[in-house]
This record gives structure tokens, C-alpha cells and sequence, in this order.
């Protein structure tokens, strides 16, 4: 991911167009216009073959000719041109262009590139960065960029709209201003050849005048960079999506049962939420949640308050958020008394609150503080329908000075149309989230449910630290090897069960046998009754064909069975090659549930985990949730709880529960199965039987790939890098110096909490009594493709830590070091930075920064002694830098 060069293109101090003419309807003339009536200040230098001037502003033969480099570069030119002048714009010294032109997939000559990848080679020496090709353009109103061909231009906000369809941009651009929805940035990515969308949310993130970041989706390239950006983003401020291709193509080609239930969409929606994005499914609803997520409010809770002049739109409003999923708020004895005081006999004395169609201004007024003053209320929902009693507009001027310093979200909902639009348009004016019908307004404060609760699961740190799983992944992956030089694309049960063994997740006894007499033998040391399974390359559900026999309780019953079988094959399935048998002891947990646990492959996000209903109907049931692997306790726990199975493992009805932490520790073990095995294209554990007894696999299926030579990790995220944990030996004690992990949280929290307070002061230029839960999720929760935080544990204990925060571009990195009080002066300072700075050589990060308080000795001193050039900055702090790259050798004074 890169944001290098990006303000050039986003904020240029000069454009070039080319391809520009006095042609009727030449796009570069259009652009040159849009840039002109735009307000753009600085220079705008059109380019043409031919001299000549348009609108008063000379024409430059070519980009050599240009007065001065061009920050930014518009390409309107015919495809095949495009490399050319992208190369000549980098020997220019331009660092930014939009391509507008549309064709450059085809070759740039024959069985050649394509003009599209001629057009990279030739930005790349420059590190030149394209927007487009095949884009409508780059609209940034607060600088006066309307780099496009839009039919318009964009009004000033705080809102940046991003999206893959240049139809769908300017039709949103021309509703959006009807609406009066002003825009930071108003982006087309067209191909995104270059810059896609985790660039622009990396860009987007750090803007300050970005308030909230919408984005239009059709495709995502580069998973692991796409998730990396939102995850960063979405911790600042709202990421709100539109996902087109909800269909399940994907599906279709899926063999198992997992990839079949696990569609492209459903896993997007998983992305979605593990990145803390809120996805919707329209584009209203995209700048509707904009408009709701814009209130400063602190978030409360989920439990809604409904008030109303009107019993029907509250019974509307109550239903939407049943059907939603949402709560009503309980309404306390208290509250109620309170109501009871202010409102007639007549009303409706719960929630929804309906304070009668003849209300006056004043009982609006009266409700409306009560309930913002419940404790068992965090927001509010107010819907008024219009009467001849009180004008709409004089109950929305008496109730805005109410809600002006509200400290819960409210929302309103002003059925009707001109009788009460003044009264929308003095609460929209204020900064309220307005709707036009009840339904509508539930699913806003859905979605800031929705929304919030991915912000908190961002949040949250695992109570307990991660079971130390005894796996043998070398044996498991030795048995997929062996399948693969076989030239199998699945493993028969046994080896499946044989690689669920090798990730200690319970399993059957079962044996492979050849023939029928075999049969009888494994049966005999297994024990009868046993369950009958054909073994066939060919066939992978074997209940289809009759290829499963359960409660075999003699040898006659298990020969007939093994006879049967292969005679039903041979009708049904007369290609299917019948490679033998497996003989498994039958298992009796009468009251177990079924369960299925699975990876699959998506084309996109790589490995996803799936987990739900499992048995025979598990595709009819579709009761299942998906996630992206890694997991850790908190994620596998909210997995379960995504689907109805989930709720049953609780018990009911006088049932006993199943035993959910085996049900979480054979997700946790599946997830270290789709990270640590590139073998595994897919894997069917269905069914996984849980009752309070535990878990036990009954069958499995794994789908095999043939890992690519030198291919990097198929996962959207990365995983803990357990390969760099190490022990260490320090003043006779030894120390673990590993990774952080999400379930450091307890262990950092007391870190800080007795450390001196000049200790706290030097590490975080202030005073502070302690550190907030919020922020040690961020210090603990961190991404490991681009962040690294390395601590030393002394036995349970947490003793220093030191952290470094990459750019996006890899080209610095800024660290913070602390160290316990206990261990200070005894080198492990050292020691830390040391390995810090040993990882970040590894992964070619160009240089670590920091600073310092002047009064923090300690610190200078151990920067100064490994190699940091030292200076003293403007606001009295000391800046540190130490160049990782092969250059010239760090300058500064001390």
C-alpha cells in the first residue's frame, strides 16, 4: 500500500491537461473547463500538438515544452499514446496523473504487454502514480480540483465519496447536489491500474477534512492490503460501504459444503466487519448512515425509546426494530411516573411512548426530557404526524434547543410532505438525522448499532491467554504432500481424520480397509456396531449414492452393507472408482448437536472459516456465519453466536448445554489449520457432534491446492508470528520476547498501572493516572503487516515493551519504548530495541524515528549509543532518527 505521491494528485499546486482541442466535445477541453470553473488556483497548462490557445490559455506542443512541472497531469488522450506520456511526464518530474482514457487492456502491440501494464512499467521508474485508467476523475472541492468530465461540480463537505463506476459517480455527484451533500474529495477509481481503494483509505484516514469515508465496491484487489487500510481507517472515522454482485456466483463451483455456503458476498460482509467498516445495501442508505454517524453524541447502547403523536407509526417503528434485531428500551418504574406527571391518562404508559394525537408543544417538550434523562434509555426516536393542533414547524423551533446538547443519539422521523418539510429542514439544518418514515429512521439507528458494535469488537481484548496448542503441522502437511504428489485432489476420510489428529481435534476411530473382509477385521478391533463409508475420488457426498451405513452390528450386516454399496455405485455413479472402505466405531451422544465446521477458498480474501448447523440438511438449513481467519477466543465466540445453532449450545427446555469451549477450541485449531497448511483448499468437518461431554468429529473432508512456487500467504490478515518469539537471558532471569497479542490486554494494563508517574509523563508527554481500555486495545490489537509491538514477559508479567508504527509506504517507522521499573538499567532497553530494529531491517523499512522529552536522559543516551542521529526541535523535544537502508550515513548533532 503507498500514499506517496498522492498529494499530488489530490492536492496539486499545478494540472496539466493533454489531449486537449477545440474540437465540439473534446474531453480535454471539457477537463480544462471543469478545472477553470472550478476554482483552481494555481496554474493550468493545456497540451497540443498544435499550437494555438483555447479560452484565453496558450496550448503547449508537449509535455518537454511546459513552463514548469506540472504536479498533477490529466490524460485525454487516445490509449496508445498513454504509455508515451506517462514516461515523459516522469522524466518531467510530474508525480501524479488521471488517465480518463478507456481501452489500455488491449496489447500494446502483438503478444505483447497490455497498454495498461506498458502504462505502469512506464510510471514506475518515477514512482508516478495513476488514477484510473478509465475513470471520470478527481474532484476535491476544498482546493478547487474538478480534474473531471463530471457534469458539475462538487459542493465543499466533509464526506469522501470513492467509487469503481464512473456512471454511477456522476448520476451521485448530480443527486447528491439536489441534496445539498457537499464532498472533501469525490473520487472515480475507474480500473484502479494504481491507486485502488486501500490507498485512498490510508490518504483518506489522516485528512482532516474527511469526516466519514464512503465507498462504492465492485471488486477489491489485494485482500491483505485492502484490509489492512480499512482496519486503520475505520479505528479514525466512519468507513461506510456499498457492495455491488451481492449474487452468489462463487458458490456455484463450490464442491463442498463449506464453499457452497460460504459465498463471495457473505465473506465480503465478514471482511466488512472485522475491518469495523458498517456495510449497507443501497445508496441512500450509504449517505443516510453518513448523516446518522455524524453526531458528536458518545454512544450509549442499543435500547431505543420511540416517541410518537401517533399510536400507528409507533406500532410501525416497534416492529421495524423486532424484525431489525434491535431493543426496545424497558421503560423503568421511574421513568414511567415521571411520564405519568406530564402526560394525559390516555397514554399508551410504555414504549412506544405515544403521547396522543392532540398533544401540544408543550408535552412534546415535557416526554422528550424525561426520556433523555432515563437511564434505561441511550436513544431516541422521535416521529411526529401532522395535525391541525400545533404546526409542525412550532414543535420542531420548541424541541431543537432540547436536543441541541443532547447526550444520547436521537433521531427524527417527520411523517408527511408539506406540512411539515420547514420542520425537516430546521432539524436537518441542526445536524439531525431526519427521516420519512418510521421504517426508515429504525434502520438508521440499526445501522449506528451496527456500527458501534463493530466498533467495539475492534476493541475488544480476550479475557484469557490463548490455549498453547500442541499441533503437528509438519505430519499434517507431510499427509497433503503425499496427496498431492499422488495427484489427489482430495484426502480419503481416514487421512482427513488423520490430519484433524494432527491439529488435536477429536475425532472417530476409524480404519481404511480394501474389501469387505478387511471390513470384518476392523470391526472386530474397533468393536461393533461400527458405521460403513465407500472411499471414492469421486464422490464426496457420499449419503447421495447410498455410501454411508450407520449401526453395522454383526459381520453378516457389515459384508451385506459393503456388497450394497458397491452395487448402488455402480448404478449411480458407474465413472466413480470404489478405492475400498472406512470402518469407524459408531458414536452414541443422543443429545448432541450437529455441527459443521469448514475453511474455504475465496478468490478474493483467500482462507475463510465457516461454522453452523451441521448434518445432512446442512445446506438446506443455511444456518451459518463466516469469518476470516485468524481467530482468537473473542472472534471464535462471536462466530457461534452469529448463527441459531449457536443460542441451542446454551441449552434450553431442561437440556443440558453443550461444552462451548471445545466448540471454540476446534475453531481455534481449524483456524490454525487454514494458516499454517497452503496445501488446504477446503475442509468439511460435518458432522462435528457437541454435547457437555465435548466434541467429536464424525467425518471430514479435505480439498487439497497445489501451493504456487514463491506465492505469499493467501490471508487478508496475518497471522500472530509465533516464528518470532524468543527466550532471552538478562541479569540471570529469563525473559520471553515475543510479539503482542490481543490477550496482552490484562498484562498491560497493570504494566502501566505500576509504573511511576514520571515513567508514564516520559512515555506519553503528559501526566496520566492510567490508560484507558479503548487504548490498550489499539497498543494490543495491532497489524501485524504493517505495526509491530515486541514485549518481554518475566514469567506472567509484563516488564517492557517497544513498539513501532509503520508508514504505509514502509519508509519510516516511529517507535516508543517503556521498560519497568524493576528492570531499568540493566540492558533491557537494549535489548528490546535491538530486536525491534533487527525486524524492522528484515522487512526493509527505510528509517525509525521517535522523539523525546529534553529531560529524558535515559532515553538519549540508549538512541544515541545504537547509532540515532539526535537533534533538538522547535517545540523543545529531541528528535532520533537511525536510517535502516544501505545510504549515507546518519548526520546530527547530540
Amino acid at each position: 500500500m503507498s500514499v506517496r505521491h498522492l498529494e499530488a494528485l489530490l492536492a496539486p499546486k499545478s494540472v496539466a491537461v493533454l489531449g486537449v482541442s477545440t474540437r465540439e466535445g473534446n474531453l480535454g477541453a471539457i477537463v480544462l473547463r471543469n478545472l477553470r470553473q472550478g476554482g483552481f488556483q494555481g496554474p493550468i497548462w493545456p497540451v497540443n500538438r498544435r499550437d494555438g490557445e483555447i479560452e484565453g490559455l496558450r496550448l503547449w506542443p508537449d509535455v518537454a515544452s511546459l513552463p514548469g512541472v506540472p504536479d498533477l497531469a490529466v490524460i485525454c488522450t487516445p490509449a496508445a499514446a498513454v504509455p508515451g506520456l506517462i514516461r515523459e511526464l516522469g522524466e518531467k518530474g510530474t508525480r501524479a496523473a488521471i488517465v480518463l482514457t478507456a481501452g489500455l487492456k488491449q496489447p500494446a502491440s502483438p503478444g505483447g504487454p497490455t497498454l495498461e501494464q506498458a502504462m505502469l512499467d512506464a510510471a514506475r521508474p518515477f514512482t508516478l502514480r495513476i488514477l484510473g485508467p478509465n475513470c471520470i476523475g478527481a474532484l476535491v472541492p476544498g482546493v478547487g480540483l474538478n480534474a473531471s468530465f463530471a457534469p458539475g461540480s462538487a459542493q465543499d463537505g466533509q464526506l469522501a465519496f470513492v467509487t469503481q463506476s464512473g456512471a454511477l459517480a456522476t448520476a451521485m455527484l448530480d443527486w447528491a447536489n439536489g441534496q445539498g451533500i457537499g464532498f472533501s474529495h469525490f473520487l472515480s477509481l475507474g480500473d484502479s491500474a494504481d491507486v485502488d481503494f486501500g490507498d485512498l483509505l490510508d490518504y483518506l484516514a489522516s485528512d482532516a477534512k474527511t469526516r466519514a469515508i464512503l465507498m462504492y465496491v465492485e471488486s477489491v484487489k489485494g485482500a491483505r492490503k485492502f484490509m489492512s487500510a480499512a482496519r486503520a481507517a475505520a479505528r479514525n472515522k466512519p468507513v461506510i460501504v456499498v457492495k455491488a454482485g451481492r449474487a452468489p456466483e462463487g458458490a456455484r463451483a463450490a464442491a463442498s459444503h463449506t464453499g457452497a455456503m460460504a459465498g463471495s458476498d457473505a465473506v465480503f460482509d465478514a471482511a466488512a466487519r472485522r475491518a469495523g467498516m458498517l456495510r449497507v445495501h443501497s445508496l441512500d442508505a450509504l449517505f443516510e448512515a453518513a448523516r446518522t454517524l455524524a453526531g458528536r453524541v458518545p454512544w450509549r447502547g442499543d435500547r431505543l425509546a420511540l416517541l410518537t403523536n401517533g399510536g400507528g407509526a409507533g406500532v410501525l417503528a416497534a416492529d421495524a426494530l423486532a424484525l431489525g434485531g434491535g431493543r426496545l428500551a424497558e421503560l423503568s418504574p421511574e421513568t414511567i411516573a415521571a411520564l405519568d406527571a406530564v402526560l394525559p391518562a390516555t397514554w399508551s404508559r410504555g414504549n412506544p411512548v405515544d403521547i396522543i394525537g392532540d398533544a401540544p408543544v408543550e408535552r412534546y417538550e415535557n416526554a422528550m426530557r424525561v426520556l433523555m434523562a432515563a437511564p434505561e434509555v441511550d436513544g431516541l426516536l422521535f416521529m411526529h404526524a401532522p395535525t391541525a393542533i400545533v404546526p409542525a414547524p412550532a414543535i420542531a423551533q420548541a424541541c431543537l434547543p432540547l436536543l441541541a446538547d443532547a447526550s444520547k443519539p436521537v433521531l427524527s422521523c417527520w411523517l408527511g410532505g408539506p406540512s411539515v418539510l420547514a420542520a425537516r429542514q430546521a432539524f436537518t439544518a441542526a445536524g439531525l438525522s431526519c427521516h420519512p418514515t418510521p421504517e426508515h429512521a429504525v434502520d438508521g439507528w440499526l445501522q449506528l448499532v451496527r456500527y458501534h458494535q463493530g466498533q467495539q469488537a475492534l476493541l475488544e481484548l480476550p479475557d484469557a491467554d490463548p490455549v498453547d496448542q500442541a499441533v503437528d503441522v509438519a505430519g499434517a502437511r507431510a499427509i497433503l504432500q503425499a496427496a498431492l504428489r499422488d495427484g489427489r485432489e482430495w484426502l480419503d476420510e481416514a487421512d482427513a481424520k488423520a490430519v484433524l489428529v494432527a491439529f488435536g481435534i477429536p475425532t472417530v476411530p476409524t480404519r481404511r480397509v480394501q474389501d469387505a473382509e478387511e471390513a470384518v477385521r476392523a470391526a472386530q478391533q474397533l468393536g461393533f456396531p461400527v458405521a460403513l463409508k465407500i472411499v471414492s475420488p469421486e464422490i464426496t457426498h457420499k449419503s447421495d449414492v447410498g455410501g454411508v451405513v450407520l449401526d453395522l452390528h454383526s459381520e453378516e450386516e457389515l459384508v451385506a452393507a459393503a456388497a450394497r454399496m458397491r452395487q448402488l455405485v455402480a448404478r449411480d455413479r458407474p465413472q466413480a472408482r470404489v478405492l475400498g472402505f472406512t470402518v469407524q466405531s459408531m458414536v452414541r451422544r443422543p443429545r448432541a448437536r450437529e455441527l459443521i465446521v469448514g475453511v474455504a477458498s475465496d478468490p478474493v480474501f483467500g482462507p475463510v472459516l465457516l461454522f453452523g448447523a451441521g448434518g445432512t440438511a446442512v445446506e438446506l438449513l443455511g444456518d451459518r456465519a463466516v469469518g476470516l481467519p485468524p481467530l482468537n477466543a473473542a472472534l471464535a465466540d462471536h462466530l457461534v453466536e452469529g448463527t441459531l445453532v449457536g443460542r441451542l449450545l446454551a441449552g434450553y427446555r431442561g437440556e443440558a448445554g453443550a461444552d462451548r469451549a471445545a466448540v471454540r477450541d476446534v475453531l481455534l485449531r481449524v483456524s490454525r489449520m487454514a494458516c499454517e497448511l497452503p496445501e488446504l483448499a477446503e475442509l468439511d468437518i460435518n458432522p462435528l457432534l457437541a454435547d457437555a461431554q465435548g466434541v467429536v468429529a464424525l467425518d471430514a473432508r479435505v480439498r487439497l491446492r497445489q501451493p504456487v512456487p514463491g506465492e505469499v500467504s493467501r490471508l487478508a490478515l496475518r497471522p500472530y508470528p509465533r516464528q518470532l518469539e524468543q527466550l532471552a537471558t538478562l541479569a540471570g532471569r529469563t525473559l520471553q520476547i515475543r510479539p503482542i497479542r490481543p490477550e496482552d490486554g490484562s498484562r498491560m494494563a497493570d504494566f502501566y498501572a505500576v509504573a511511576p508517574a514520571e515513567d508514564l509523563r516520559l512515555r506519553f508527554f503528559f501526566t496520566r493516572r492510567e490508560v484507558p481500555r479503548s487504548e490498550l486495545a489499539r497498543y494490543c490489537q495491532i497489524d501485524y503487516d504493517r505495526d509491530m509491538t515486541f514485549v518481554a514477559i518475566e514469567g506472567d508479567r509484563m516488564v517492557g515493551e517497544v513498539r513501532a508504527v509503520c508508514d504505509p509506504d514502509n519508509e519510516e517507522a516511529e517507535f516508543a519504548i517503556q521498560v519497568h521499573a524493576d528492570w531499568q538499567r540493566q540492558g533491557l532497553g537494549r535489548l528490546l530495541m535491538g530486536r525491534l530494529l533487527e525486524y524492522l531491517r528484515a522487512r526493509g523499512t527505510g528509517a525509525v524515528v521517535g522523539s523525546c522529552l529534553a529531560e529524558n536522559g535515559g532515553m538519549l543516551s540508549l538512541a544515541r549509543s545504537m547509532g540515532f542521529a539526535t537533534r533538538l526541535l522547535a517545540d523543545g523535544t529531541w528528535g532520533m532518527r537511525l536510517p535502516l537502508r544501505p545510504g549515507p550515513p546518519a548526520t546530527g548533532g547530540a
